[in-house]
């Protein structure tokens, strides 16, 4: 049976700020602490939020505490709110003044490694009042909970958060010029053979399944892909390609600069969709912020022109390199 809705006038706001201290410090001990209230204090505070909710929100272990799914999913909307109320307190009060404002920004290991620099550069010339926090996880899946806003490396999927498709990936057989001049002549499935090939790990799929989703899409029939090296990153499988050896499946838009000026060639014009895309995630309820509005609608205009997303939705871009 479904509990009636919170009336807000009764939101606990002092258990709610007791529960986020305990999740952010692990501890009851540090949180009273950086709280300035005493641990038995703070301990009733989250035990009576747990009683209200109904569910247990951290897992008591012997010289641990962890979330429980209940917890884990009341943190970042706990968080947000805070925070949000924290900036518009600064705003008021500091009206007519600049306010710094942080951003929390994820970004994968070879975006990051590749775009970083240049998109927080430009951003901060444009709006130099938001600082930057970026966090670059390893692995493909949903953003982390704590972030404002995050660019992932997925395939497409259906969830309440606000999904802006930056590019579709499309991968490509690349590698030094001097491999490609030795192989000049080649058709594509002898230039697989006869070439030592690089991998990119992906989360939850074989180790070689870029490859064996290449070979199958460009009808190479039975191939042995399952030899050469693994790398963790993409970035990675680029610095060892530019080293003269191997040939990576690289997406030709975020290594746009290494083919355009020669670094890496592509011995044949073959593009690959395996299924991924690089997706910029804001939570619905951050469009209204300010700060994540302008670095959504930035990053959008930065990379195509876009029609409006919807929670949940896919936006179609008309790329163009950077």
């Amino acid at each position: 049976m479904t509990q009636p809705s919170f009336d807000r006038r009764w939101l606990p706001l002092n258990a709610l700020r007791a529960f986020e201290g305990v999740a952010k410090h692990s501890s009851f001990t540090a949180a009273a602490n950086a709280l300035l209230i005493s641990q038995s204090a703070l301990s009733r505070h989250v035990i009576a939020l747990e009683k209200l909710l109904g569910a247990q929100l951290f897992e008591r272990r012997p010289h641990s505490l962890v979330l429980t799914k209940a917890g884990q999913h009341l943190l970042p909307a706990v968080s947000k709110s805070f925070d949000r109320l924290e900036y518009a307190l600064d705003d008021i009060r500091n009206e007519g003044s600049p306010v710094r404002r942080t951003l929390r920004v994820q970004m994968p290991p070879s975006f990051a490694a590749h775009l970083a620099v240049p998109i927080l550069r430009d951003f901060r010339r444009v709006v130099a009042e938001v600082e930057i926090d970026l966090v670059s996880p390893y692995g493909v899946g949903p953003p982390l909970a704590e972030v404002d806003v995050a660019v992932v490396y997925s395939k497409p999927t259906v969830t309440d958060l606000v999904r802006d498709l930056l590019w579709p990936v499309g991968l490509s057989a690349v590698c030094h010029p001097n491999i490609a001049k030795r192989c000049e002549g080649m058709g594509l499935r002898e230039f697989v053979e006869a070439n030592e090939l690089v991998h990119v790990r992906l989360s939850d799929q074989p180790r070689h399944h870029l490859w064996q989703q290449f070979v199958r899409q460009a009808n190479l029939g039975t191939l042995n892909v399952e030899r050469g090296l693994v790398f963790d990153t993409a970035i990675l499988a680029v610095q060892y390609a530019l080293s003269g050896e191997g040939v990576a499946l690289l997406d030709t838009t975020l290594f746009d600069e290494e083919i355009r000026t020669g670094r890496l060639v592509r011995p044949f014009d073959l593009s690959v969709d395996v299924g991924y895309g690089y997706y910029l995630i804001t939570h619905p309820e951050g469009l209204g912020d300010t700060a994540i509005a302008l670095f959504r609608s930035w990053l959008i205009e930065r990379f195509g022109r876009a029609s409006p997303a919807t929670p949940g939705g896919t936006l179609h871009l008309a790329v163009s390199n950077p």
